[in-house]
């Protein structure tokens, strides 16, 4: 079992690239198939809370089997993210702050505090 100091983006990233090389998939996780991957987990992730209310989900949250599979499937999710953007040369902190700041702009606190309107419509 390899492991995971998971203390930053990087380490994880390291991981997970030991763990595809030492199986040579490199080969299968061309950017669109790892994209494709991508968008599959989270559909596994979004089903894990499938046709339950948020109240529902609120009690299931105290739950450790669901809580285990949650896991799992974010897991599966934050793990085809950083192998996508490592192969395609992003690093996935400065991703995360410029998009942050993207929406700094676009959702400024006086005007999106509170709705859920999106900032075309602001």
């Amino acid at each position: 079992m390899t492991k995971l100091p998971a203390t930053s983006f990087a380490d994880s990233t390291a991981a997970l690239l030991a763990f595809r090389n030492a199986r040579e998939w490199k080969q299968f996780h061309t950017p669109r198939q790892v994209a494709a991957a991508l968008a599959i987990e989270a559909g596994e992730l979004q089903q894990t809370m499938l046709w339950k209310t948020d109240a529902e989900v609120e009690v299931a949250l105290g739950n450790t089997d669901f809580m285990v599979e949650v896991g799992d499937e974010l897991a599966d999710v934050l793990s085809f993210t950083l192998l996508l953007a490592h192969d395609l040369g992003l690093d996935p902190a400065k991703l995360i702050e410029a998009k942050l700041k993207k929406n700094e702009e676009r959702y400024p606190v006086e005007k999106s505090r509170g709705r859920s309107t999106k900032y075309t419509k602001l």
